[in-house]
């Protein structure tokens, strides 16, 4: 078999707003003090080789500042060679409040990735035609390589509707592992929703609420769209997302562009909060991929003064999980 040239794409999350500064790091010190997020995503288990992701970040917000800082730590394996992406960000972003209750957020990051593949679980043609449990002729001039990473973002909220953009990969780095030119393509993101409350006398208390969002995704010739909502009455969360294009984008004839449903359950006890997404397969990969699964874990340490003042300083209303 001859494969002349392979596309991919970075990981995608389901549960993206359990670590919000993947997907823009303006979100980096959106929260009331210093919030912690940790991904974990087993994404088509039953395929040889499928892709495991695991996602840490913290942010603080520096709110004598107007600042925000976040550190991300983020790992992805993929295939039978066990190619693998490990990468270090650092994230700052600024607030400008624009008006009262009106708020706008430009931000950047830099980080440094270590991207890696192991020959020694890869087998090769020339293997394969002297037996299979031979050594390959085939050289390879690296196993690993590392470059810097630069990517921005700007948020726009207000206390119910919020809408951001960023850009990964500015720089374009070379991710070749063969000495050769292999740029990182740029991703653009766009991403927002709208948060509705309803408060009533018998549940004033634990407010019910409906977010609605979105985060489009496009990579190279790849694009790709999450819609759904949440609905929220503490300590119990739910969602559900679909995740495709087929009203817009065939990328071959007879192909839509459909990928998957998301069905998505948490609960927030006391600062920490617990998720669970499964992804249903609805693409053509449905009878093979066993879908994806994936668990988020987040904790947030606000001090008592932070915490009494939360009603009166602006919160961006995106969702948690």
């Amino acid at each position: 078999m001859f494969v002349s040239r392979i596309a991919a794409q970075d990981a995608q999350l389901t549960q993206f707003y359990a670590t919000p500064t993947y997907v823009n790091p303006a979100f980096a010190g959106t929260g009331l003090q210093t919030r912690f997020g940790l991904v974990a995503r087993d994404q088509w288990p039953a395929i040889p080789g499928a892709f495991v992701t695991a996602n840490f970040a913290i942010d603080h917000n520096l709110s004598g500042m107007n600042s925000g800082l976040g550190l991300m730590v983020h790992h992805d394996r993929a295939g039978s060679g066990a190619l693998r992406y490990s990468s270090v960000t650092g994230q700052y972003a600024y607030e400008l409040q624009l008006k009262r209750k009106v708020f706008l957020r430009p931000a950047i990051q830099v980080g440094w990735v270590q991207h890696a593949v192991d020959y020694s679980r890869l087998v090769f043609g020339d293997q394969l035609a002297r037996g299979g449990t031979v050594g390959t002729y085939e050289i390879m001039d690296g196993t690993s390589v590392g470059y810097a990473d630069i990517g921005s973002g700007l948020l726009f909220f207000t206390p119910k509707l919020w809408l951001g953009a960023a850009l990964h990969h500015m720089n374009k780095p070379n991710q070749s592992l063969l000495l050769n030119e292999a740029q990182v393509p740029m991703k653009f993101s766009m991403h927002g929703g709208y948060r509705i409350t309803i408060r009533t006398p018998v549940i004033r208390k634990n407010p019910e609420s409906f977010v609605f969002a979105f985060n489009y995704k496009a990579q190279q010739k790849f694009d790709q769209l999450d819609l759904g909502m949440y609905f929220e009455r503490e300590p119990i969360f739910f969602g559900l997302w679909y995740r495709g294009l087929p009203l817009f984008k065939r990328y071959a004839p007879g192909y839509a562009n459909n990928d998957a449903v998301a069905l998505l359950v948490g609960t927030i006890i006391e600062d920490m909060r617990i998720g669970y997404s499964y992804d249903v397969t609805i693409s053509r990969l449905a009878a093979h991929s066993d879908g994806a699964h994936e668990i988020t874990i987040g904790y947030e340490i606000a001090s008592r003064h932070r915490k009494r003042a939360a009603s009166k300083r602006r919160i961006v209303p995106c969702a948690k999980f």
